[in-house]
């Protein structure tokens, strides 16, 4: 039974501040892809295509953990926890709004015993 975590993580910039958050987001690439139960932390720019009209935050983040431990781990590393302060929460930052949620490749209730 797989234990992965699948986190998406979406950001809209503040007025003009796209391509500088876009930096920022990249910037957190390299130590992530060091953490312990990282299998994929890639930032990525909504794109139009025909054939996906829904829509999103310009900025994302497609993010794949070993397991909901190792997300939790990097969520409470300093460097993830001071973008958040930094750049979400402050006045000042890039963010106007973000939205991270986290999934599981697994059904309800998976394997569960039959009674």
């Amino acid at each position: 039974m797989s234990q992965k975590v699948y986190c998406i993580a979406m950001f809209r910039a503040k007025c003009g501040q796209e391509d500088a958050l876009f930096k920022v987001l990249q910037s957190l690439e390299p130590n992530a892809h060091r953490e312990d139960g990282c299998i994929q932390y890639l930032v990525t720019r909504h794109i139009k295509s025909d054939f996906a009209t829904g829509e999103s935050f310009p900025i994302v983040f497609n993010e794949i953990w070993k397991d909901k431990a190792a997300f939790e781990a990097h969520c409470q590393r300093k460097e993830i926890v001071e973008f958040f302060e930094q750049q979400c929460v402050a006045e000042d930052g890039l963010v106007e709004a973000h939205n991270v949620c986290v999934y599981s490749d697994q059904a309800n209730h998976y394997d569960a015993p039959i009674l």
